[in-house]
């Protein structure tokens, strides 16, 4: 069985100018659900595996996602709360928790140093939630972390085992160490209104980018930022909830007019989705693309009226 490490860049999918800026090598970021269950059947030599089940709902949505995880989930893997490991002293949704506390939570799911991280979800779309635990563990410095290609529903799919209950992983020591150059705020984003130094992807429905639909939390309106370009999470995604091919993931970007040669930043309601953006470009070989943590949940309750861009209501002062 192939080690899923490191990988050559493929040029045919990215432009030539983004390949030349990129890294020789990148961490493979998607594992098939055969590679996971071969790699369970027969543990191998080399860095152990941890899978993380990183599902996570809107509250309206009514899921409980940790009792859903007790009742099954992939054999051996540990629940990733979401909400539990952010910071919880800021007024706005899961944003990044501080490197201690990113440490001491992976390291209790049994994540340390060398551990080669999978992370799933078990979203009706394939993946969901799973590529924002994906994207943090690289912003804190770990690079062996990959996604479960389709999710736990094309891992039902296949007809692959499952486990229940709640899981007891063996603690490890990890070192958490934050990059960031992963990570943009409000001032950033405000900032970038004049100067139009990085492009902004938008990864919310088209409706809720537009002002036409609701948005999901309480007291926000719908829109979007000044410039920024929507290119739905679902975009990413097959019908069946697998990743597009890096090629297919490229022509998406050239449509929207999106430029894999220059900065780019991705946004959507709380910083969760717009890691898909995050993680196609990757897939496309950029690799350098941060998230605005605060993303319209925050734009929405800070920004001035005339920064907020709507077919909608929008927002009075």
């Amino acid at each position: 069985m192939a080690e899923p490490g490191s990988r050559k860049l493929e040029n045919r999918a990215c432009s030539p100018s983004a390949a030349a800026m990129a890294p020789q090598q990148l961490f493979r970021a998607l594992v098939s659900a055969q590679w996971v269950a071969e790699a369970l059947r027969a543990p191998r030599a080399g860095p152990p595996l941890q899978l993380l089940d990183a599902s996570w709902y809107l509250p309206k949505m009514g899921r409980d996602a940790r009792r859903e995880f007790e009742e099954r989930h992939i054999p051996g893997a540990a629940f990733f709360d979401l909400d539990q490991c952010s910071d919880r002293t800021s007024p706005y949704d899961h944003m990044m928790p501080s490197e201690a506390y990113f440490a001491e939570y992976v390291g209790h799911l049994g994540v340390g140093a060398a551990t080669h991280v999978v992370v799933y979800d078990a979203s009706e779309q394939g993946l969901y939630a799973a590529p924002r635990v994906w994207w943090m563990f690289r912003a804190f410095g770990h690079r062996a972390v990959s996604l479960l290609d389709g999710g736990l529903r094309h891992w039902q799919h296949l007809g692959l085992p499952l486990g229940s209950g709640k899981s007891h992983p063996v603690p490890a020591e990890f070192r958490a160490e934050l990059d960031p150059a992963f990570i943009k705020t409000f001032e950033d984003i405000k900032e970038n209104l004049e100067s139009r130094s990085f492009q902004v992807v938008d990864a919310r429905a088209a409706g809720r980018f537009r002002g036409t639909e609701p948005e999901p939390r309480e007291g926000i309106e719908p829109g979007h930022i000044p410039g920024t370009v929507n290119i739905p999470f679902t975009d990413f995604l097959t019908k069946e909830g697998l990743e597009k091919s890096s090629e297919e993931i490229h022509h998406l970007f050239q449509e929207k007019n999106v430029d894999l040669s220059r900065p780019l930043v991705a946004t959507c309601g709380s910083g969760v989705t717009a890691c898909h953006v995050a993680l196609g470009a990757y897939l496309c070989g950029k690799p350098d693309v941060p998230i605005y943590d605060g993303s319209w949940v925050e734009w929405y309750m800070r920004a001035r009226p005339e920064e907020i861009i709507s077919e909608g209501r929008g927002k009075t002062l």
